[in-house]
């Protein structure tokens, strides 16, 4: 089975998940790749419902990546087998994703663990910086696109 089913993750599900959803999304696009499932999720109950926050919007208007409408949702026990990666922003999410879905193998991991970076990605929630947050998110999604292209099976 081809491993096309990618969902990101991280605390709220309204800033660094759904900027990497839609950044991801816009660079299989630009590909001209087709097949893959691109969501996003949260691993709290804080923002279960809300939009985007509006510095994820305001980021990715000013890069001219678009975007639906969205609204945070909460990882389920379900989720385990409906993705094939769980691509977590920091180490938190890591831990709660394995806990939640009862997953011990190598199907979640960080954006950046796919870089020499090697670490999590800041959220822009406490740190206001989205910019550096995007830039982050950026390379992480580019190692992750290049890895899938090299391996026509899809395996990371």
């Amino acid at each position: 089975m081809d491993k096309k089913r990618i969902c990101f993750v991280c605390h709220g599900n309204i800033c660094r998940s759904p900027m990497a959803e839609y950044v991801f999304k816009d660079m299989v696009k630009k590909a001209n790749l087709e097949g893959y499932t691109i969501v996003s999720r949260a691993t709290s109950n804080e923002e279960i419902g809300n939009d985007m926050h509006p510095g994820t919007k305001r980021i990715l208007n000013a890069k001219d990546i678009p975007y639906t409408r969205h609204q945070a949702t909460r990882l389920i026990a379900s989720d385990a087998q409906a993705y094939d990666y769980f691509i977590c922003m920091d180490d938190a999410n890591v831990n709660n994703t394995k806990r939640m879905l009862n997953l011990k193998d190598d199907r979640v991991f960080k954006l950046l663990d796919l870089t020499s970076l090697k670490r999590g990605i800041a959220d822009p929630w406490y740190t206001g910086d989205y910019e550096t947050t995007y830039v982050d998110v950026v390379i992480g999604c580019e190692a992750l696109l290049q890895k899938l292209m090299k391996n026509k099976s899809n395996e990371l």
